[in-house]
């Protein structure tokens, strides 16, 4: 177990998924100039906003953090706890719709290249500006309202999340934002 906040674990957490946004904006490039990226690197980048970013990272968010600080009287609705609920169904959409692209795709149906375009440009257009909201509006004010036992209790609760998910998929996710990162470095 850690002993950092459950806000540092979150930030920590965006810094691997802004690697992976990161490069889905140098892949929808490349795919829209050169016509064709690595059908694995679209596949990786698709489990990993289904599995890190939504499941495991969000899961956090939605099971845990978002109801703390609702029973502290933060409202559900509205900003930002409802704002960016909205968000993050914003961004299942456009991953769901990746991950349909990018098998089409793979599959040989040449039309969905446009789809998987758009769709990692959405994402990427969503998350920066998500994560800035995080980071320096709802972090804040979360670590304001849960007391030390709240943050030891969700601290807790993070933890089962990533054994569910699985310690080494969660590992093999922040590796693969790693690779991603060298892999486009070494383009440049």
């Amino acid at each position: 177990m850690t002993d950092k906040t459950p806000t540092e674990i979150l930030e920590k957490e965006h810094r691997i998924i802004e690697k992976v946004v990161g490069a889905m904006a140098a892949i929808a490039e490349t795919l829209e100039q050169e016509g064709h990226v690595e059908i694995d690197t679209l596949r990786d980048m698709a489990a990993f906003m289904v599995t890190y970013a939504d499941q495991s990272h969000h899961g956090k968010e939605e099971i845990h953090l978002f109801p703390a600080l609702e029973r502290k009287g933060v409202p559900s609705r509205g900003c930002p706890v409802g704002a960016l609920l909205q968000e993050h169904k914003a961004g299942r959409a456009l991953v769901a719709t990746l991950t349909e692209a990018v098998n089409q795709f793979a599959g040989g149906d040449e039309s969905k290249r446009d789809t998987v375009i758009s769709s990692l440009r959405g994402l990427v257009a969503l998350y920066p500006a998500h994560i800035w909201k995080e980071d320096y509006l709802l972090f804040p004010m979360a670590n304001k309202v849960l007391s030390p036992d709240d943050q030891a209790e969700l601290r807790e609760r993070f933890e089962a999340i990533e054994v569910s998910v699985g310690r080494d998929t969660h590992d093999r996710f922040e590796q693969l934002a790693e690779r991603l990162v060298a892999a486009l470095r070494s383009r440049s």
